[in-house]
């Protein structure tokens, strides 16, 4: 597609572009990635051009001025919208990204998740329904480990297969930050359960607390090994989208058993 510095941005290239920005790893925000050029190939725009809007989010970014990482300097009023509307309704820009992305690029949002046809209904309500919670439970499983650099926040382990999303405030409970990654914290698959299960959990000050009920002698040494360590130990924090800290309160209060 040809190239045309020239045009103003519209929103739905906007929300495209933000989709990436989720999904690339912060310190890969560059013209020379390749999927930086893919997508700016597909837009009609160049990779420098799709680069610097990246950065322009960026700049938006709470987690990363926390850092002190600025982004680009400059910016449009576009991009403050686009990011206050994900920010707003993550749920609905999320399955709203993917879907321009899927018709900008003459495919089916199921064909470009690689969702199995044959676990969905032929058609109605009910499989628009199951196709919107998959798309973005992908999105929002990307989103959390690229923003964690695909390491659990708390041991390090970096094998994605063994790593999940994990949401702070349940799917069930909290409707609202489903799709939220600030509502997010890449654990391995163990870590995640006891999370889940209340046997550990993550202050608002990103320490590792470890249930009492876990230091117990008919829990076993696996116990030493694989929570104790860890116990009061800071947690990785995210390049992009950090834990909300009052969503980290919520499970500390509610689901953690001290």
């Amino acid at each position: 597609m040809a190239t045309n510095s020239n045009r103003l941005w519209t929103r739905d290239e906007l929300i495209i572009a933000f989709n990436l920005y989720c999904k690339i790893p912060f310190g890969q925000i560059d013209q020379r990635n390749s999927a930086v050029i893919a997508l700016a190939n597909v837009l009609g725009r160049t990779p420098a051009s799709l680069a610097w809007k990246l950065a322009n989010f960026a700049r938006l970014d709470p987690a990363l001025q926390k850092r002190g990482i600025k982004g680009a300097s400059h910016g449009s009023k576009g991009e403050v919208e686009v990011w206050e509307e994900f920010n707003n309704n993550w749920d609905l820009l999320a399955f709203e990204s993917e879907r321009l992305l899927a018709d900008l690029t003459h495919q089916s949002v199921e064909d470009m998740n690689g969702l199995d046809e044959s676990e969905l209904p032929k058609e109605g309500l009910e499989r628009e329904r199951l196709v919107r919670v998959r798309v973005n439970q992908r999105f929002f499983r990307s989103t959390v480990l690229t923003s964690y650099e695909s390491r659990c926040c708390i041991t390090g382990l970096a094998i994605p297969s063994l790593l999940s999303a994990s949401h702070i405030a349940p799917w069930a409970k909290d409707q609202n930050n489903r799709m939220n990654p600030r509502n997010g914290l890449c654990l391995n698959l163990l870590h995640h359960r006891a999370f889940d299960e209340g046997l550990i959990t993550i202050t608002p000050e990103f320490r590792v607390r470890v249930s009492s009920s876990l230091a117990t002698p008919t829990t076993g040494d696996a116990t030493h090994t694989f929570f104790e360590p860890y116990h009061n130990q800071l947690a990785r924090l995210p390049r992009r989208f950090l834990p909300d800290a009052m969503l980290l309160e919520w499970h500390n209060k509610k689901i953690f058993v001290p």
